[in-house]
Protein backbone atom coordinates (compact mmCIF):
# COMPACT_ATOMS: atom_id res chain seq x y z
CA UNK A 1 0.00 0.00 0.00
CA UNK A 2 1.89 3.47 -1.51
CA UNK A 3 -0.73 5.92 -0.69
CA UNK A 4 -2.50 6.90 2.78
CA UNK A 5 -5.65 8.85 2.52
CA UNK A 6 -6.48 10.79 5.88
CA UNK A 7 -8.66 9.51 8.31
CA UNK A 8 -8.32 6.97 10.80
CA UNK A 9 -6.54 3.97 9.56
CA UNK A 10 -7.26 0.42 10.96
CA UNK A 11 -4.58 -1.91 9.96
CA UNK A 12 -6.00 -5.21 10.48
CA UNK A 13 -8.07 -3.48 8.05
CA UNK A 14 -5.38 -2.93 4.94
CA UNK A 15 -5.31 -5.46 2.16
CA UNK A 16 -2.22 -5.18 -0.75
CA UNK A 17 -3.36 -8.00 -2.50
CA UNK A 18 -0.04 -9.86 -1.40
CA UNK A 19 0.93 -13.17 0.39
CA UNK A 20 2.40 -12.14 3.31
CA UNK A 21 5.49 -14.12 4.73
CA UNK A 22 5.34 -15.11 8.64
CA UNK A 23 5.07 -11.86 10.22
CA UNK A 24 8.25 -10.22 12.22
CA UNK A 25 7.81 -10.49 15.88
CA UNK A 26 8.17 -7.89 18.64
CA UNK A 27 8.14 -8.64 21.91
CA UNK A 28 8.31 -6.03 24.84
CA UNK A 29 9.68 -6.87 28.08
CA UNK A 30 8.31 -4.73 30.24
CA UNK A 31 10.07 -6.36 33.70
CA UNK A 32 13.16 -5.31 33.15
CA UNK A 33 13.01 -1.08 32.74
CA UNK A 34 16.17 0.38 30.88
CA UNK A 35 17.94 3.67 31.00
CA UNK A 36 16.09 6.70 30.83
CA UNK A 37 15.78 8.47 26.83
CA UNK A 38 17.07 11.79 27.91
CA UNK A 39 15.26 14.20 25.97
CA UNK A 40 18.10 16.78 24.82
CA UNK A 41 18.44 13.20 22.60
CA UNK A 42 15.88 15.08 20.72
CA UNK A 43 18.20 18.88 20.75
CA UNK A 44 18.47 21.02 18.20
CA UNK A 45 21.06 23.07 16.39
CA UNK A 46 20.92 27.06 15.28
CA UNK A 47 24.36 28.06 13.82
CA UNK A 48 24.75 31.96 12.07
CA UNK A 49 24.71 29.79 8.77
CA UNK A 50 22.92 31.00 5.47
CA UNK A 51 18.98 31.64 6.53
CA UNK A 52 18.56 29.38 9.73
CA UNK A 53 18.56 32.35 12.14
CA UNK A 54 18.29 35.66 10.13
CA UNK A 55 15.09 35.35 7.61
CA UNK A 56 14.66 31.83 9.04
CA UNK A 57 13.51 33.01 12.52
CA UNK A 58 14.84 36.11 13.62
CA UNK A 59 12.69 38.97 11.78
CA UNK A 60 13.82 42.00 14.39
CA UNK A 61 11.16 43.21 16.33
CA UNK A 62 10.53 46.26 13.53
CA UNK A 63 9.29 43.55 11.10
CA UNK A 64 5.86 43.18 9.54
CA UNK A 65 6.10 39.57 9.95
CA UNK A 66 4.51 39.02 13.55
CA UNK A 67 6.99 38.18 16.05
CA UNK A 68 7.92 38.72 19.78
CA UNK A 69 11.25 40.57 20.61
CA UNK A 70 12.60 39.45 16.83
CA UNK A 71 12.03 36.16 17.07
CA UNK A 72 8.89 34.95 14.35
CA UNK A 73 5.43 33.54 16.41
CA UNK A 74 4.97 30.69 13.60
CA UNK A 75 7.95 29.49 13.71
CA UNK A 76 8.38 29.54 17.00
CA UNK A 77 4.86 28.45 17.95
CA UNK A 78 5.50 25.13 15.56
CA UNK A 79 8.90 24.82 17.54
CA UNK A 80 7.18 24.94 20.68
CA UNK A 81 4.18 22.10 19.35
CA UNK A 82 7.35 20.27 18.46
CA UNK A 83 8.54 20.33 22.58
CA UNK A 84 11.79 21.36 21.37
CA UNK A 85 13.90 20.44 24.64
CA UNK A 86 17.36 21.87 23.80
CA UNK A 87 19.21 24.64 21.35
CA UNK A 88 23.17 24.65 20.69
CA UNK A 89 23.99 27.95 19.35
CA UNK A 90 25.95 29.80 17.74
CA UNK A 91 27.72 26.79 15.70
CA UNK A 92 29.27 25.06 14.56
CA UNK A 93 32.08 26.22 12.84
CA UNK A 94 31.08 29.71 12.79
CA UNK A 95 31.54 29.18 16.85
CA UNK A 96 35.02 29.11 16.56
CA UNK A 97 35.06 33.03 14.93
CA UNK A 98 32.55 34.49 16.71
CA UNK A 99 33.46 36.99 19.93
CA UNK A 100 30.40 37.18 21.99
CA UNK A 101 31.04 40.98 22.89
CA UNK A 102 30.29 41.92 19.13
CA UNK A 103 26.48 40.48 20.01
CA UNK A 104 25.64 42.40 23.28
CA UNK A 105 24.56 46.24 23.55
CA UNK A 106 22.51 48.59 21.11
CA UNK A 107 22.34 46.15 18.35
CA UNK A 108 22.90 49.14 15.57
CA UNK A 109 25.88 49.82 17.12
CA UNK A 110 27.17 46.25 16.80
CA UNK A 111 29.82 45.42 14.49
CA UNK A 112 29.33 44.26 10.94
CA UNK A 113 32.03 40.94 10.09
CA UNK A 114 32.11 38.67 7.48
CA UNK A 115 30.92 35.11 8.14
CA UNK A 116 33.94 33.31 6.49
CA UNK A 117 32.91 29.76 7.16
CA UNK A 118 29.37 30.09 5.55
CA UNK A 119 28.75 32.65 2.20
CA UNK A 120 31.59 35.31 2.45
CA UNK A 121 28.36 36.91 3.63
CA UNK A 122 27.78 40.02 6.30
CA UNK A 123 27.42 38.87 9.50
CA UNK A 124 25.58 41.84 11.81
CA UNK A 125 25.46 40.45 15.21
CA UNK A 126 22.04 41.25 15.42
CA UNK A 127 20.58 38.04 16.96
CA UNK A 128 23.97 37.56 19.83
CA UNK A 129 23.66 36.43 23.52
CA UNK A 130 20.17 38.31 24.81
CA UNK A 131 18.52 36.82 21.93
CA UNK A 132 19.57 33.99 21.93
CA UNK A 133 18.51 33.50 25.27
CA UNK A 134 15.13 35.17 24.72
CA UNK A 135 14.66 32.45 21.98
CA UNK A 136 15.12 29.76 24.81
CA UNK A 137 12.77 31.28 27.31
CA UNK A 138 10.08 31.58 24.59
CA UNK A 139 10.70 28.40 23.46
CA UNK A 140 10.99 26.63 27.21
CA UNK A 141 14.32 24.96 25.90
CA UNK A 142 17.72 24.16 27.53
CA UNK A 143 20.53 25.94 26.44
CA UNK A 144 23.89 24.44 25.03
CA UNK A 145 26.34 27.69 23.99
CA UNK A 146 29.27 26.87 22.47
CA UNK A 147 32.56 28.33 23.37
CA UNK A 148 35.13 30.14 20.82
CA UNK A 149 38.46 27.85 21.42
CA UNK A 150 39.65 28.64 17.66
CA UNK A 151 40.06 32.24 17.22
CA UNK A 152 39.31 33.20 21.01
CA UNK A 153 40.62 32.42 24.60
CA UNK A 154 40.50 31.36 27.63
CA UNK A 155 40.14 34.90 29.13
CA UNK A 156 37.01 35.68 26.88
CA UNK A 157 35.02 32.42 27.55
CA UNK A 158 35.97 33.10 31.02
CA UNK A 159 34.25 36.40 30.46
CA UNK A 160 31.55 34.87 28.78
CA UNK A 161 30.64 33.15 31.53
CA UNK A 162 30.93 35.32 34.47
CA UNK A 163 28.76 37.93 32.32
CA UNK A 164 26.07 35.20 31.28
CA UNK A 165 25.98 33.94 35.20
CA UNK A 166 27.35 36.29 37.70
CA UNK A 167 25.36 37.23 40.10
CA UNK A 168 27.80 39.61 41.73
CA UNK A 169 28.15 43.28 41.08
CA UNK A 170 30.76 42.73 38.96
CA UNK A 171 31.65 45.16 35.76
CA UNK A 172 30.58 42.26 33.80
CA UNK A 173 27.72 41.84 35.55
CA UNK A 174 26.53 45.20 35.29
CA UNK A 175 26.90 45.55 32.06
CA UNK A 176 24.53 42.96 31.39
CA UNK A 177 22.33 44.41 33.70
CA UNK A 178 23.00 47.79 31.74
CA UNK A 179 21.83 45.72 28.76
CA UNK A 180 18.65 44.68 29.59
CA UNK A 181 18.80 41.54 31.60
CA UNK A 182 18.69 41.54 35.76
CA UNK A 183 19.26 38.08 37.11
CA UNK A 184 21.78 35.79 35.45
CA UNK A 185 21.04 33.79 32.38
CA UNK A 186 20.18 29.45 33.01
CA UNK A 187 23.11 28.12 30.70
CA UNK A 188 22.95 24.62 30.65
CA UNK A 189 25.85 23.66 29.02
CA UNK A 190 29.45 25.30 27.24
CA UNK A 191 31.10 23.73 24.84
CA UNK A 192 34.97 24.14 24.55
CA UNK A 193 35.49 24.45 20.85
CA UNK A 194 33.87 22.84 17.97
CA UNK A 195 35.97 20.45 15.37
CA UNK A 196 39.01 20.87 16.77
CA UNK A 197 40.00 18.34 14.34
CA UNK A 198 39.28 20.72 11.56
CA UNK A 199 37.23 23.85 11.30
CA UNK A 200 38.34 24.59 14.85
CA UNK A 201 41.81 24.56 14.69
CA UNK A 202 43.16 20.97 12.84
CA UNK A 203 44.51 19.85 16.71
CA UNK A 204 46.01 16.46 17.56
CA UNK A 205 43.62 14.47 20.50
CA UNK A 206 46.15 15.46 23.12
CA UNK A 207 46.95 19.38 21.99
CA UNK A 208 43.11 20.06 22.45
CA UNK A 209 42.70 17.74 25.80
CA UNK A 210 45.68 20.13 27.13
CA UNK A 211 43.98 23.53 25.73
CA UNK A 212 40.45 22.08 27.47
CA UNK A 213 41.98 21.47 30.79
CA UNK A 214 43.65 24.92 30.75
CA UNK A 215 40.21 26.79 29.39
CA UNK A 216 37.93 24.91 31.69
CA UNK A 217 39.79 25.88 34.75
CA UNK A 218 38.87 29.76 34.30
CA UNK A 219 35.20 29.10 33.78
CA UNK A 220 34.26 29.57 37.11
CA UNK A 221 30.39 30.70 37.91
CA UNK A 222 28.60 30.37 40.78
CA UNK A 223 27.32 26.52 41.29
CA UNK A 224 23.90 27.52 40.76
CA UNK A 225 24.46 28.95 37.21
CA UNK A 226 27.16 26.63 36.56
CA UNK A 227 26.75 24.74 33.10
CA UNK A 228 27.75 21.37 32.40
CA UNK A 229 31.13 21.48 30.26
CA UNK A 230 31.43 19.73 27.10
CA UNK A 231 34.92 18.60 25.24
CA UNK A 232 34.82 18.72 21.51
CA UNK A 233 35.15 14.93 20.56
CA UNK A 234 35.84 13.31 17.15
CA UNK A 235 33.75 12.45 14.32
CA UNK A 236 32.66 9.56 11.68
CA UNK A 237 34.72 6.47 12.19
CA UNK A 238 38.02 8.02 14.35
CA UNK A 239 38.31 6.91 17.87
CA UNK A 240 41.53 8.58 18.83
CA UNK A 241 39.50 11.79 20.22
CA UNK A 242 37.20 9.61 22.60
CA UNK A 243 40.05 7.54 23.48
CA UNK A 244 42.19 10.55 24.42
CA UNK A 245 39.65 12.66 26.03
CA UNK A 246 37.44 10.07 28.12
CA UNK A 247 41.30 9.02 29.55
CA UNK A 248 42.12 13.00 29.85
CA UNK A 249 39.17 15.09 30.81
CA UNK A 250 36.55 12.70 32.76
CA UNK A 251 36.85 14.69 35.94
CA UNK A 252 36.45 17.93 34.03
CA UNK A 253 33.95 17.59 31.56
CA UNK A 254 30.41 16.15 31.53
CA UNK A 255 30.46 14.38 28.12
CA UNK A 256 32.55 14.23 24.53
CA UNK A 257 30.51 15.36 21.30
CA UNK A 258 30.75 13.67 18.54
CA UNK A 259 29.48 14.48 14.72
CA UNK A 260 28.42 12.02 11.69
CA UNK A 261 26.41 13.07 8.70
CA UNK A 262 24.42 10.71 6.40
CA UNK A 263 25.67 11.44 2.55
CA UNK A 264 23.95 9.28 0.33
CA UNK A 265 27.06 8.72 -1.82
CA UNK A 266 29.61 8.65 1.09
CA UNK A 267 31.83 11.14 -0.83
CA UNK A 268 31.95 14.90 0.00
CA UNK A 269 32.45 16.14 -3.12
CA UNK A 270 29.34 15.11 -4.81
CA UNK A 271 26.81 13.99 -1.86
CA UNK A 272 23.67 12.69 -3.94
CA UNK A 273 20.34 15.32 -4.08
CA UNK A 274 17.13 15.62 -1.77
CA UNK A 275 14.69 15.29 -4.42
CA UNK A 276 14.18 13.28 -7.59
CA UNK A 277 16.36 10.53 -6.59
CA UNK A 278 15.52 6.51 -7.25
CA UNK A 279 16.06 3.67 -5.02
CA UNK A 280 19.67 3.54 -5.02
CA UNK A 281 20.07 6.78 -3.23
CA UNK A 282 17.08 6.05 -1.10
CA UNK A 283 18.89 2.54 0.50
CA UNK A 284 22.40 4.47 0.00
CA UNK A 285 21.13 7.20 2.52
CA UNK A 286 19.13 4.34 4.90
CA UNK A 287 22.23 1.88 4.51
CA UNK A 288 24.91 4.99 5.53
CA UNK A 289 22.69 6.43 8.56
CA UNK A 290 22.83 3.33 10.20
CA UNK A 291 26.56 3.36 10.23
CA UNK A 292 25.59 5.29 13.36
CA UNK A 293 24.95 2.33 15.58
CA UNK A 294 28.37 0.90 14.89
CA UNK A 295 29.96 4.12 15.57
CA UNK A 296 28.27 4.61 18.80
CA UNK A 297 29.06 0.71 20.03
CA UNK A 298 32.73 1.45 19.01
CA UNK A 299 32.68 4.88 20.92
CA UNK A 300 31.08 3.34 23.52
CA UNK A 301 33.62 0.36 24.08
CA UNK A 302 36.56 3.33 24.58
CA UNK A 303 34.46 4.85 27.36
CA UNK A 304 33.37 2.00 28.67
CA UNK A 305 37.53 1.04 29.35
CA UNK A 306 37.91 4.47 30.23
CA UNK A 307 35.14 5.09 32.05
CA UNK A 308 33.40 2.12 33.84
CA UNK A 309 31.13 4.15 36.14
CA UNK A 310 29.59 5.87 33.02
CA UNK A 311 29.81 9.55 34.38
CA UNK A 312 30.33 10.85 30.39
CA UNK A 313 27.99 11.14 28.33
CA UNK A 314 28.52 10.26 24.56
CA UNK A 315 26.71 13.65 22.90
CA UNK A 316 25.73 13.41 18.93
CA UNK A 317 25.91 17.22 19.04
CA UNK A 318 25.63 17.45 15.03
CA UNK A 319 24.17 14.68 12.94
CA UNK A 320 21.74 14.39 10.22
CA UNK A 321 21.14 14.08 6.31
CA UNK A 322 23.73 16.25 4.02
CA UNK A 323 23.06 16.68 -0.24
CA UNK A 324 24.13 18.30 -2.81
CA UNK A 325 22.73 22.02 -2.45
CA UNK A 326 19.66 23.04 -4.37
CA UNK A 327 20.30 24.32 -7.58
CA UNK A 328 20.36 28.65 -7.67
CA UNK A 329 20.98 28.67 -4.03
CA UNK A 330 24.51 30.23 -2.52
CA UNK A 331 26.49 27.21 -2.00
CA UNK A 332 27.54 28.83 1.83
CA UNK A 333 24.17 27.95 2.56
CA UNK A 334 23.56 24.46 2.56
CA UNK A 335 19.62 24.81 1.87
CA UNK A 336 18.35 21.42 0.91
CA UNK A 337 14.58 20.26 0.68
CA UNK A 338 13.56 17.65 2.87
CA UNK A 339 11.59 14.54 2.20
CA UNK A 340 9.86 11.52 3.69
CA UNK A 341 13.17 9.81 3.21
CA UNK A 342 14.97 12.37 5.76
CA UNK A 343 11.87 11.62 8.36
CA UNK A 344 13.03 7.63 7.94
CA UNK A 345 16.99 8.74 8.69
CA UNK A 346 15.23 10.79 11.50
CA UNK A 347 13.79 7.73 13.23
CA UNK A 348 15.98 5.04 12.26
CA UNK A 349 18.78 7.36 14.66
CA UNK A 350 16.11 8.23 17.23
CA UNK A 351 15.50 4.45 17.42
CA UNK A 352 19.47 4.46 17.57
CA UNK A 353 20.09 6.90 20.17
CA UNK A 354 17.47 4.95 22.57
CA UNK A 355 19.14 1.92 22.51
CA UNK A 356 22.62 3.51 23.42
CA UNK A 357 20.52 5.79 26.14
CA UNK A 358 23.28 4.85 28.75
CA UNK A 359 25.74 6.51 27.08
CA UNK A 360 23.63 9.34 24.35
CA UNK A 361 22.64 11.97 26.44
CA UNK A 362 22.37 14.27 23.93
CA UNK A 363 21.83 15.12 19.93
CA UNK A 364 21.48 17.89 18.23
CA UNK A 365 20.15 17.54 14.27
CA UNK A 366 21.57 19.78 11.65
CA UNK A 367 19.75 22.24 11.83
CA UNK A 368 16.74 23.77 13.02
CA UNK A 369 15.68 26.27 10.54
CA UNK A 370 16.27 26.58 6.29
CA UNK A 371 20.04 24.52 6.70
CA UNK A 372 20.53 21.12 6.22
CA UNK A 373 17.78 18.17 7.73
CA UNK A 374 15.89 21.39 8.68
CA UNK A 375 12.36 21.20 10.56
CA UNK A 376 10.86 24.00 8.95
CA UNK A 377 11.54 26.05 5.90
CA UNK A 378 10.71 29.47 5.37
CA UNK A 379 10.81 32.07 2.33
CA UNK A 380 10.20 35.77 3.96
CA UNK A 381 6.32 35.15 5.52
CA UNK A 382 5.52 31.54 4.43
CA UNK A 383 5.97 28.53 6.63
CA UNK A 384 6.50 24.88 6.02
CA UNK A 385 6.99 22.24 8.21
CA UNK A 386 9.01 19.48 7.05
CA UNK A 387 8.19 15.70 7.11
CA UNK A 388 11.62 15.73 10.14
CA UNK A 389 9.36 17.71 12.27
CA UNK A 390 6.97 15.49 11.90
CA UNK A 391 8.92 12.74 13.17
CA UNK A 392 10.49 14.77 15.85
CA UNK A 393 6.99 15.76 17.43
CA UNK A 394 5.53 11.67 16.55
CA UNK A 395 8.39 10.86 18.85
CA UNK A 396 7.86 13.80 21.54
CA UNK A 397 6.35 10.71 23.96
CA UNK A 398 9.82 9.06 24.28
CA UNK A 399 11.51 12.60 25.41
CA UNK A 400 12.85 11.12 29.33
CA UNK A 401 10.73 7.79 28.83
CA UNK A 402 12.43 4.91 30.44
CA UNK A 403 13.78 2.89 27.24
CA UNK A 404 12.58 -1.20 27.65
CA UNK A 405 14.09 -4.44 26.05
CA UNK A 406 12.59 -5.32 22.82
CA UNK A 407 13.36 -8.55 20.89
CA UNK A 408 13.05 -8.49 17.12
CA UNK A 409 12.64 -11.61 15.69
CA UNK A 410 11.92 -13.18 11.91
CA UNK A 411 13.18 -9.76 11.03
CA UNK A 412 13.56 -9.73 7.11
CA UNK A 413 16.49 -8.05 4.92
CA UNK A 414 15.36 -5.06 2.69
CA UNK A 415 18.01 -6.08 -0.04
CA UNK A 416 19.22 -3.54 -2.70
CA UNK A 417 22.04 -4.58 -5.65
CA UNK A 418 23.58 -7.05 -3.65
CA UNK A 419 23.41 -5.17 0.13
CA UNK A 420 21.03 -5.60 2.73
CA UNK A 421 19.55 -3.70 6.18
CA UNK A 422 17.44 -4.61 8.26
CA UNK A 423 13.68 -4.23 7.30
CA UNK A 424 11.79 -3.54 10.54
CA UNK A 425 13.37 -0.55 13.23
CA UNK A 426 11.65 -0.55 17.00
CA UNK A 427 11.77 0.99 20.15
CA UNK A 428 9.50 0.92 22.65
CA UNK A 429 9.65 2.68 26.37
CA UNK A 430 7.38 3.88 29.16
CA UNK A 431 6.51 7.39 28.69
CA UNK A 432 5.92 10.08 31.79
CA UNK A 433 1.98 9.29 31.43
CA UNK A 434 2.37 6.03 32.38
CA UNK A 435 2.00 4.44 28.89
CA UNK A 436 3.50 2.31 27.20
CA UNK A 437 5.00 3.49 23.44
CA UNK A 438 6.29 1.61 20.53
CA UNK A 439 8.08 2.93 17.27
CA UNK A 440 8.41 1.10 14.42
CA UNK A 441 10.15 1.89 10.84
CA UNK A 442 9.68 0.08 7.51
CA UNK A 443 13.02 1.17 5.33
CA UNK A 444 11.70 -1.02 2.78
CA UNK A 445 10.06 1.13 -0.01
CA UNK A 446 7.92 -0.96 -2.06
CA UNK A 447 6.90 -3.55 0.70
CA UNK A 448 4.28 -3.32 3.81
CA UNK A 449 5.56 -5.60 6.39
CA UNK A 450 3.65 -7.28 9.03
CA UNK A 451 4.61 -7.09 13.06
CA UNK A 452 2.68 -8.82 15.35
CA UNK A 453 3.42 -7.44 19.13
CA UNK A 454 3.82 -9.26 22.32
CA UNK A 455 3.98 -8.15 25.54
CA UNK A 456 4.33 -10.87 28.08
CA UNK A 457 2.41 -10.36 31.26
CA UNK A 458 0.28 -8.43 29.72
CA UNK A 459 -3.23 -8.25 27.31
CA UNK A 460 -2.97 -5.79 24.29
CA UNK A 461 -6.34 -4.19 23.18
CA UNK A 462 -5.66 -1.94 20.63
CA UNK A 463 -2.68 0.35 19.03
CA UNK A 464 -3.24 3.98 18.46
CA UNK A 465 -0.68 6.42 17.37
CA UNK A 466 -0.22 7.95 14.21
CA UNK A 467 1.79 7.41 11.12
CA UNK A 468 4.22 8.65 8.26
CA UNK A 469 4.19 7.93 4.82
CA UNK A 470 3.71 8.85 1.23
CA UNK A 471 3.61 7.65 -2.15
CA UNK A 472 6.67 8.37 -3.35
CA UNK A 473 10.25 7.89 -1.70
CA UNK A 474 10.83 12.05 -2.27
CA UNK A 475 7.04 13.84 -1.52
CA UNK A 476 8.18 16.98 0.28
CA UNK A 477 6.32 19.28 1.39
CA UNK A 478 6.16 23.30 -0.52
CA UNK A 479 4.26 26.44 0.09
CA UNK A 480 2.23 25.63 -2.64
CA UNK A 481 1.22 22.32 -0.88
CA UNK A 482 2.48 22.39 2.36
CA UNK A 483 0.69 19.18 3.14
CA UNK A 484 1.39 16.55 0.67
CA UNK A 485 2.64 14.49 3.76
CA UNK A 486 1.75 14.92 7.33
CA UNK A 487 1.00 11.79 9.95
CA UNK A 488 -2.31 10.25 9.45
CA UNK A 489 -4.28 8.67 12.30
CA UNK A 490 -3.06 4.96 13.01
CA UNK A 491 -5.18 2.12 14.74
CA UNK A 492 -4.97 -1.36 15.27
CA UNK A 493 -7.07 -3.81 17.34
CA UNK A 494 -6.01 -7.23 18.61
CA UNK A 495 -8.21 -10.32 17.31
CA UNK A 496 -10.05 -12.54 18.29
CA UNK A 497 -7.27 -14.94 19.94
CA UNK A 498 -6.20 -12.44 21.45
CA UNK A 499 -3.21 -11.58 19.35
CA UNK A 500 -2.26 -8.26 17.65
CA UNK A 501 -0.68 -8.01 14.48
CA UNK A 502 -0.41 -4.66 12.80
CA UNK A 503 0.44 -4.03 9.29
CA UNK A 504 3.09 -1.41 8.27
CA UNK A 505 2.96 0.60 4.82
CA UNK A 506 6.15 0.67 2.84
CA UNK A 507 8.39 3.61 3.73
CA UNK A 508 6.62 4.60 6.65
CA UNK A 509 7.32 5.15 10.75
CA UNK A 510 4.64 4.87 13.12
CA UNK A 511 4.11 5.40 16.64
CA UNK A 512 1.80 3.84 18.28
CA UNK A 513 0.83 4.09 22.50
CA UNK A 514 -0.09 0.13 23.13
CA UNK A 515 -2.67 -0.08 25.33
Amino acid sequence: MNHIKRGVLTLCLLASGVVLADPVGVTIDTTKPGPVINKNIYGQFAEHLGTGIYEGIWVGPKSKIPNTNGWRNDVVGALKAMHVPLVRWPGGCFADEYHWRDGIGAREKRPVKVNTNWGGVEESNAVGTHEFFELAEQLGAETYVNGNLGTGSAQEMSEWIEYMTSDSKSTLAELRRKNGRDKPFKVNYFAIGNEAWGCGGNMSPQHYANLYKNVETFLRAPPQYRPQMIASGGNDSDLTWTDTLSKELKKQTYGISFHYYTIPTGQWEVKGVATGFKEDQWFSTLSNTIKMDGFIKANSAIMDKNDPEKKLGFLVDEWGTWYDVEKGTNAGFLFQQNTLRDAVVAALNFNIFHDHADRVRMTNIAQMVNVLQAMIITDKDKMVLTPTYHAFQMYVPFQDATSLPLKLTNNPRYSYNGSSIPEISASAARAKDGKLYLALVNTNPTKEAEVAVDVPGQAIKSVNGRVLTAAAMDTHNTFQSPEAIKPAPYSATAGADGKLTVKIPAKAVIVVAVE
